[in-house]
């Protein structure tokens, strides 16, 4: 016995049928669509043993009556698929056994009038085929009955939605494409009398039915219209580029040299599809949200540098992409993930779950094989709204994106989850920085009281030793009232004193989040100078101040204004304590057109010209130490506050000058 492509196909539909059921066999869908694999794989045996036997004996027309007869009841199965995934046999059961009877007349009326000879005469032979009116009835009510499911389809369409919307979309179109191309053959072979349209019947059956099965069957999603579309653009661009070539070709054959022929058709035919693929997307408009997303997402993470900010810009992209009033933007490293009100512990079995999958949806999760894991995903996306779930992660950093349910109430499709998984990875990517740079930030202020933690024990010992000082002449002088008033006034003073060196040492190191308010200028100033005035002294430096400003009012956080100062006077300090001569470190404040300007000057050699233009990125340091954060954090924590620093160009024989504008009122 040959190996025909029918018994190919036949074999194959079978293998789908089953990987189908496989994947999860608790879903009503996949086991209807089996037993109807079941049933086709039927009508592809009858067919190739219809083509096994000669076609004028009576074995082979006794198996084209039997294909016949399998395949008419193929509509009735066609039917319990579409209730299957519209109603979930939920339906009415009267009312479903009615129709099921309907169905289940007209098929047993189809196979019985295939083994009449009203439907191929047994007097017909492969060179004198011969048909009856009964074949000609078989088409037309086959062709009816699909007609009929296909109206039934469209009507049942516009009252779904979500999944089921668009596996019945799917279902409709795949079915209506086997159907009409099967029948299409069967009549074209009438007419000509030749088997051999018959013959392909079994490779449109293979291609359309498996496309179709795992399509609605499978954990990727995907909208038929999009799908028929992008098919439709595929034809339309080989088609077009094949004919330019073919005319190029033949209208340079007898110019040009064959090699340069070919060439000159070969880049023409080039730049035509490239052409034609950019207008064609023009034209069918393929995920304009998309790029329009990506766009704002870029555009946030360049704007925002604040972790806040850069989720509240990030929450406002993805609800206009998904065309949604909620989103979720959940992301952490080590413990935990937070963000948008929800916190997740980093080994939950939400996060175990999208660490498996990298992208869930309710659809997905319903197609798929169930596991603890999976149901408990399932839960989160229910509890949280959400239509699609993300996971972005990166060497620090782990993300969770969520979309909410479109206002369409359409699931989201594989091509957009693609969609959804690149803006994922700008966001991961953009807060991985972010949080970097508050990292840093943090690193930096530690630094900061590093170098005056020196400073600072020489400035606490001070009032220590007097104080001890009082306390060992107490008892001598303890009757004398002038002593007792001048130990009791220097004991609160000095303590005082103490008291707000650590205070200020304290809040220089803890992590803050920089707010702008309108502050008094001059005073935090001073404050930061008593700070760094002993390191000053240690290193025989001398500090000047020329504070002009009037009024010294600035819109600004007095913690950012102090941590700047302290950087820029550390830096001033280090540039200048290996200088022999004249060693000064000058702060100086005036009222600009754009603001209130602070000045730090000193007397070191100055910054090269080579390294100016680059002084605020990150890693740009010319000391043997460090890793050059330190004026790239301070131009963050400005920018976030609406103010900016600059240095002034180089003068030979002058050292640096740096320059903060700080505003004078809210932006």
């Amino acid at each position: 016995m040959l190996i025909s492509l029918a018994l190919l196909a036949s074999v194959a539909v079978v293998v789908v049928g089953a990987a189908i059921l496989w994947s999860n066999p608790s879903r009503l869908v996949n086991r209807v669509v089996f037993t109807c694999s079941v049933h086709i794989a039927c009508w592809l045996g009858c067919l190739h043993l219809a083509t096994t036997f000669p076609p004028g004996s009576a074995q082979g027309l006794f198996w084209v009556k039997m294909a016949s007869a399998v395949g008419g009841s193929v509509p009735m199965h066609f039917w319990i698929v579409n209730e299957t995934i519209a109603a979930g046999m939920q339906r009415a059961r009267r009312r479903w056994l009615v129709q099921f009877g309907f169905w289940l007349a007209i098929s047993s009326a189809l196979t019985v009038i295939c083994f009449t000879e009203h439907f191929i005469p047994s007097h017909s032979t492969d060179k004198n085929r011969v048909f009856g009116w009964g074949y000609y009835a078989y088409i037309v009510v086959d062709l009816s009955l699909y007609g009929y499911l296909i109206a039934d389809a469209l009507r049942t369409i516009r009252r779904l939605e979500g999944g089921r919307r668009i596996e019945l979309q799917t279902w409709l179109l795949g079915g209506c494409s086997i159907a009409a191309t099967v029948l299409a053959l069967m009549a074209v072979s009438a007419v000509t009398h030749d088997s051999r349209y018959i013959r392909l019947q079994p490779l449109v059956i293979l291609v359309f039915f498996t496309a179709t099965a795992v399509a609605i069957t499978t954990y990727r999603i995907f909208d038929a219209r999009q799908v028929l579309l992008v098919a439709v653009e595929k034809v339309l661009l080989v088609g077009l580029t094949a004919a330019v070539a073919v005319t190029v070709e033949w209208a340079l054959r007898s110019v040009l040299p064959t090699p340069f022929d070919i060439l000159t058709t070969t880049a023409l035919a080039l730049w035509t599809a490239w052409a034609l693929s950019n207008w064609l997307d023009r034209v069918f408009r393929f995920y304009p949200q998309a790029t329009a997303a990506r766009q704002a997402a870029f555009a946030a993470a360049r704007r925002e540098t604040r972790v806040e900010d850069l989720e509240r810009a990030f929450l406002a992209v993805l609800k206009g992409w998904g065309q949604s009033d909620h989103a979720l933007v959940l992301s952490g490293a080590k413990d935990s993930l937070r963000g948008s009100g929800v916190e997740l512990p980093e080994d939950s079995a939400v996060a175990k779950a999208m660490r498996q999958l990298r992208w869930a949806t309710p659809e997905r999760l319903a197609r798929e094989r169930p596991t603890p894991v999976r149901q408990a995903l399932g839960e989160f996306l229910t509890a949280q709204g959400l239509g699609v779930l993300v996971i972005g992660e990166g060497p620090t950093l782990t993300a969770l994106i969520g979309v909410g349910h479109a206002a369409s109430r359409r699931p989201f499709t594989y091509p957009q989850v693609t969609q959804l998984m690149e803006l994922a990875s700008i966001i991961e990517s953009a807060l991985e920085r972010a949080h970097f740079s508050v990292k840093a930030q943090h690193a930096e202020q530690l630094a900061t009281v590093g170098l005056l933690g020196a400073s600072l024990a020489h400035e606490i010992r001070n009032p220590l030793v007097t104080i001890k000082t009082f306390v060992q002449l107490l008892p001598q002088h303890h009757q004398d009232a002038a002593f007792r008033e001048k130990f009791f006034r220097l004991i609160g003073d000095e303590v005082n004193r103490i008291d707000r060196l650590t205070e200020q040492l304290l809040d220089l190191a803890s992590p803050r989040v920089y707010l702008a308010n309108m502050i008094e200028l001059h005073p935090v100033l001073q404050s930061s100078l008593d700070l760094v005035a002993a390191k000053a002294t240690d290193k025989n430096i001398q500090f000047l101040t020329d504070f002009r400003a009037a009024p010294d009012r600035a819109f600004t956080d007095p913690s950012a204004a102090k941590q700047v100062m302290l950087n820029l006077c550390f830096n001033a300090i280090q540039a200048i304590e290996s200088q022999a001569n004249e060693r000064w470190v000058k702060i100086s404040t005036r009222n600009t057109s754009t603001g209130l300007e602070m000045a730090v000057a000193d007397s070191g050699p100055g910054i090269a010209a080579e390294i100016r233009a680059r002084i605020f990125q990150p890693f740009q340091t010319t000391k043997s130490s460090g890793f050059g954060l330190g004026l790239a954090i301070c131009s963050d924590i400005l920018a976030n506050l609406n103010a900016s620093i600059s240095v002034d160009p180089p003068v030979p024989g002058s050292g640096a000058t740096f320059r903060v504008t700080f505003p004078c009122q809210p932006s």
